[in-house]
């Protein structure tokens, strides 16, 4: 019987697949940390008490990556090219979600509407990363060899997400709610998207690694398509409500080292 714990499982017993996940998640992460950085470099000067928070945001998502290369590596595995149809950070950017990687690129500082679309951009594709995390957690949190990797990332995801959440509801009170909400819902849309688009390709990529059947291909196709369609009727209005979090002030402080990734 398929189910997330079984496909994962068989994705972490085999070490080519194993590297094309770690090498997909590392990418990313890695990604994120270079934007985040990018974005506290260029705050603009009104919201410089927020550069903190971006650049603890961004470490962490580098830590992230190295954690991912550190897992390869206890199995002598090489990072291997990144599919460009499983590259989520790229396909996102392509649908002009977030902030356009030339603007990062430039040295002028970002204006107070940049910072409200980077925070709402990361507020879905932070729901969207605790989400894998907590699905992870519950399976796999005890796991001999992830199971480290998962508790750590899962918490960093979590405290992104309530970050995004604070900060949000702060701009929204000092009057930008109609953007914020136009902005959450138009990274939704499109995230969910890019999420089936990407998720296609994962398992696809996954297929012919592990050699799985037509049939069970079909299946796991139909499932994807299938969260896709709930998500494109309801699921979506989960990324775009705001509420203070339990954990308040969540990047407050410098991030959590690793060592034991080392």
């Amino acid at each position: 019987m398929l189910s997330a714990k079984s496909l994962f499982q068989e994705i972490i017993d085999d070490d080519e697949s194993f590297r094309l996940f770690c090498s997909i998640a590392a990418s990313g992460e890695s990604q994120g940390g270079w934007e985040n950085a990018r974005i506290a470099a260029l705050v603009p000067e009104s919201e410089r008490a927020l550069a903190p928070r971006i650049t603890r945001h961004g470490a962490d998502e580098d830590k992230h990556g190295r954690i991912f290369n550190a897992l390869m590596r206890r199995r002598g595995l090489e990072p291997v090219e990144v599919p460009p149809d499983t590259d989520y950070t790229m396909l996102l950017e392509r649908d002009g979600i977030g902030l356009a990687h030339e603007k990062l690129k430039a040295d002028q500082a970002l204006t107070e509407r940049d910072i409200i679309v980077y925070l709402s951009h990361s507020r879905v594709t932070e729901q969207r990363a605790s989400e894998q995390m907590v699905l992870l957690r519950k399976h796999f949190a005890d796991h001999p060899e992830i199971g480290k990797a998962v508790r750590m990332i899962s918490d960093d995801e979590d405290n992104h997400l309530a970050y995004t959440h604070e900060e949000l509801l702060r701009f929204a009170a000092a009057g930008h709610g109609r953007l914020i909400q136009r902005t959450l819902r138009e990274c939704a849309l499109a995230e969910i998207a890019v999420y089936r688009d990407v998720s296609l390709a994962v398992m696809a990529h996954m297929g012919r690694v592990l050699g799985w059947s037509k049939a069970k291909s079909a299946v796991l196709a139909a499932g994807i398509h299938a969260v896709y369609a709930y998500e494109r009727a309801f699921g979506w209005r989960r990324m775009v409500t705001l509420e203070m979090p339990e954990r308040r002030d969540a990047l407050g402080g410098p991030a959590t080292a690793a060592p034991e990734f080392a």
